[in-house]
């Protein structure tokens, strides 16, 4: 079970790191080309930005996770710029999922599910606390779609937002006026399908994947990002390093570490970066030793290309990804409350 880091490193050593950093006498250089499902693609200069954005980003984590005073990196962009952490269960959201959704409350299969996915239609703090505090304990058992419907359409009404703005949550084609209320028949589909049956049989994260893509709206990303937060609990143990889908963003920011030759492949791309993350944090000098020994997973490492795509648009303003996008709408605004760590338990972490 997870807590917080009660080491305290020097910040220096934490936060040092800087994109200006040269190679010495020859270590360090990027390999001039790697071959990826059979392609042979020619690194960029993101890609050495990939590794030190993620050295520099962790090294902010542990700094805040310790309770050093920031700022907590000497890098320009960081400071300014709000980026993810480096591993995604690390995140605000994430880690309110897993602490306070997956293992509070009824462990049945069928809570769990209901649960965790009324959580990720809206994927925002402040409305499953609205529904907490309108219905109590939040049970399928209990479900009843149109006392649901009624508190999320009160709070729409005077304006309340009711979706973060991680990601897009596409509205489901299921009859009702607003989102929301289609959101919520969507979940009531789902659950009456049967759906943690079925995922508990399809026995893998690809299967668990597979399934929630049958459903309205569900498409390949939203699909095996539910699926991560279904196999955050207790009631699945997938591998994580089995599968992986890439996202808009990683698209991104693999085609800005590897240019056009990586069209299409962005997946074994992922895979590669999991698979040879130790050797490239070593040949770059980079201080990076995972969440307390757990290396980065293939959903880290797609989040990570997202993250680099927009730390590009500023560190590599000359090379182009998809969107052409060039600016990072979200500045770093920091928050009172300390940062703390609770993973799962099955991950058996030595925090």
């Amino acid at each position: 079970m997870g807590s917080a880091v009660t080491s305290t490193r020097h910040l220096d050593e934490l936060s040092g790191l800087t994109m200006a950093a040269e190679a010495k006498n020859g270590v360090g250089l990027p390999p001039s080309t790697i071959r990826v499902a059979g392609r042979t693609l020619r690194p960029t200069a993101v890609f050495d930005t990939y590794w030190r954005f993620a050295a520099m980003r962790h090294a902010i984590y542990l700094a805040r996770l310790a309770g050093a005073p920031g700022p907590w990196t000497n890098d320009p962009i960081l400071q300014r710029h709000r980026f993810t952490n480096c591993y995604r269960a690390a995140d605000r959201v994430s880690q309110y999922l897993i602490r306070h959704v997956s293992y509070q409350g009824s462990q049945q299969l069928e809570e769990v599910v209901f649960r965790t996915l009324l959580f990720k239609m809206f994927n925002r703090v402040s409305t499953w606390q609205m529904l907490q505090e309108a219905f109590g304990e939040i049970s399928w058992e209990q479900f009843d779609y149109a006392a649901y419907d009624n508190v999320l359409s009160h709070a729409f009404a005077r304006g309340h937002k009711l979706y973060s703005a991680a990601y897009v949550v596409p509205p489901p084609p299921l009859g009702a006026d607003r989102k929301h209320s289609n959101h919520l028949r969507l979940l009531e589909l789902m659950m009456t399908s049967g759906i943690g049956g079925q995922i508990a049989d399809g026995g893998s994260l690809r299967g668990a994947f597979q399934v929630l893509r049958t459903f309205p709206a569900m498409g390949d990303f939203l699909s095996y990002q539910f699926a991560i937060d279904l196999n955050y609990s207790a009631a699945f143990d997938f591998d994580e390093m089995e599968f992986v889908v890439p996202g808009p963003g990683a698209r991104d920011g693999i085609r800005k570490c590897f240019g056009p030759a990586s069209d299409g492949i962005e997946a074994d791309v992922i895979a590669y970066m999991a698979d040879h993350q130790h050797e490239h944090f070593d040949r770059l000098g980079l201080d990076f030793s995972g969440l307390y020994g757990r290396p980065l997973q293939l959903i880290d490492c797609q989040n990570l290309f997202c993250e680099v795509d927009k730390y590009a648009r500023v560190a590599h303003p000359d090379i182009a990804g998809h969107s052409g996008r060039s600016r990072i709408k979200q500045l770093f605004e920091p928050v009172a409350e300390p940062v703390v760590a609770w993973f799962p338990p099955k991950w058996n972490l030595q925090t």
